[in-house]
């Protein structure tokens, strides 16, 4: 138990001297991020998600077999816009290479403005997405979503990918050291996991019961906190910098 919670102190408030620094906690915020954003796409712009790119194929599939609520053309410009940004972020991660905070903080600002964009959209649309605002809010939070993940990867931080639980949660269990494993990290990992449910929550109560844009308000507030703070970290030389993989 008390490896545990030192996972958890670890992830949350992790020591400048070890192996990935300060940036668990920033990665953990991105990670609220993805279920603020998601929460706001799947329940405000027609059953389709930004971030979540598997559950984007199944949600294609579902509107290939003419199932109602699903839109071919809105899971497409997701998925595509999704790929524009993981291609921005793989730009990013190779100009940076040579320094985690400046590749972090840079992926941020981009990913501020696309978030920005999202933000001035939702908040003209009001209540109702026009059609033209629609798939305009898709584009850009999926290319922002897309930045994210690059970046991440790039980061490399174990169980902090930002978008993707599957194996997360897969480690949970199949690592555990009672089945013989060697550990499953369930602190970090369910960090990780409450994160992305505590922003989808978060995300779902503003759409459901106040303003429909206020998800990506604190999302971009998120975004935006977490570039100044990297570009803080600019001139650090701190091993914890140097970009695994």
């Amino acid at each position: 138990m008390s490896a545990f919670y030192r996972e958890i102190r670890q992830t949350l408030l992790p020591s400048r001297e070890g192996k990935d620094g300060p940036l668990p906690p920033m990665l953990v915020a991105m990670t609220l991020v993805t279920g603020l954003v998601d929460a706001f796409s799947y329940l405000v712009l027609g059953h389709v998600f930004v971030a979540n790119m598997t559950g984007n194929v199944v949600l294609l599939g579902f509107a290939l077999a003419g199932a109602p609520g699903f839109s071919i053309t809105a899971s497409l410009t997701a998925i595509a816009s999704f790929v524009i940004g993981a291609v921005l972020g793989g730009q990013v991660g190779l100009r940076f290479a040579h320094h985690r905070a400046r590749l972090l903080s840079c992926a941020a600002i981009a990913q501020g403005v696309c978030l920005a964009a999202g933000v001035i959209l939702a908040a003209l649309s009001e209540s109702s997405i026009p059609g033209g605002y629609r798939y305009g809010l898709i584009a850009s939070l999926a290319v922002a979503m897309g930045l994210q993940n690059a970046a991440a990867r790039k980061l490399a931080v174990p169980d902090l990918t930002t978008t993707v639980l599957t194996l997360t949660i897969t480690g949970i269990a199949a690592d555990s050291a009672i089945l013989g494993g060697t550990g499953s990290k369930a602190g970090r990992r369910l960090v990780a996991v409450a994160a992305m449910l505590l922003g989808a929550v978060i995300g779902a109560t503003f759409v459901v019961h106040a303003q429909i844009v206020f998800p990506l308000v604190i999302a971009l507030i998120v975004i935006v906190t977490i570039a100044a703070v990297t570009r803080s970290l600019a001139h650090s030389d701190g091993a914890w910098v140097r970009v695994e993989g």
